[in-house]
């Protein structure tokens, strides 16, 4: 009995140098876990206000606001848990492991999480702004971080992914705010090609779309079969330019049919 009595007394003795020599560490773990946190958030709302300043886009705030809160709650947890006693290479090596299997279980969907980031800062294209990537051709709705939603003049929504997107080649229509319209007519080799580019250029200057500055112009581009081919080059808002387009060829039909312009010849099939 007094044998069995001694082995309490001396697990308690254990447990209570235990907690003496703990309790101060337990007792700064938690307080430095606490002023980190606090630090982490209070550099976080700077870190955004910062941002703001440079007018970055909110996807973007968001993004680094949160990469900079995880990342470094991952390295106050880490230093916590030596500060008690834990073993941190084991639990570097663990937290390694797992990032690798996730990184290479969404390698596709980190591609496109890096060109959206990519899209977002080099701005590319913004909302609004009429594109042609991947094949597609259509008006920017959204810039997400994982995918760019178009919508195409027949109002199809179209996904394309952010990766294959900023590693690929993109063809910003709306860029600068202008475009060139280009309307090709074939007209009668025995035409004045002078006199029909003049009229047609008089006429393009009247529609009230079309911008004076830069002049708009009519250019022979080559010769067909009994006809030459004549190019109509006005410009116009990138907001008109399918609207412009329809008017030139409409434009040049009263021209041709009030100048008594005639057309090439179609060249039957055999």
């Amino acid at each position: 009995m007094n044998n069995y009595t001694s082995k309490i007394d001396e697990h308690i003795e254990r447990f209570i140098a235990n907690v003496i020599e703990y309790t101060p560490r337990v007792i700064g773990a938690f307080l430095f876990l606490v002023v980190g946190m606090w630090l982490i958030n209070r550099f976080s709302k700077i870190a955004i206000r910062r941002m703001e300043k440079r007018d970055l886009e909110i996807s973007i705030r968001t993004f680094v606001k949160s990469l900079i809160s995880i990342g470094l709650k991952i390295v106050l947890i880490v230093t916590v848990a030596g500060m008690l006693g834990i073993g941190t290479t084991s639990f570097v090596t663990i937290l390694g492991a797992a990032g690798l299997a996730v990184g290479l279980a969404l390698q596709g969907s980190l591609s496109n999480f890096a060109g959206g980031v990519l899209i977002l800062i080099f701005k590319p294209y913004k909302v609004g702004d009429t594109i042609e990537a991947l094949g597609q051709t259509g008006t920017v709705k959204e810039i997400q971080i994982f995918n760019t939603i178009l919508l195409t003049g027949d109002l199809k929504t179209i996904i394309l992914p952010n990766g294959s997107v900023s590693n690929g080649t993109i063809v910003n229509h709306t860029k600068y705010g202008t475009l060139r319209c280009d309307v090709h007519v074939t007209i009668a080799a025995s035409n004045d090609v002078d006199l029909v580019k003049n009229l047609l250029i008089d006429e393009m200057m009247k529609l009230p779309a079309i911008l004076k500055n830069p002049l708009p112009e009519v250019i022979a581009l080559k010769i067909v079969d009994n006809g030459v081919t004549l190019a109509l080059k006005p410009y116009a808002l990138a907001a008109d330019y399918g609207k412009v387009n329809s008017e030139l060829v409409e434009m040049a039909k009263r021209v041709f049919a009030k100048n008594q312009i005639p057309m090439a010849p179609v060249k039957a099939n055999p």
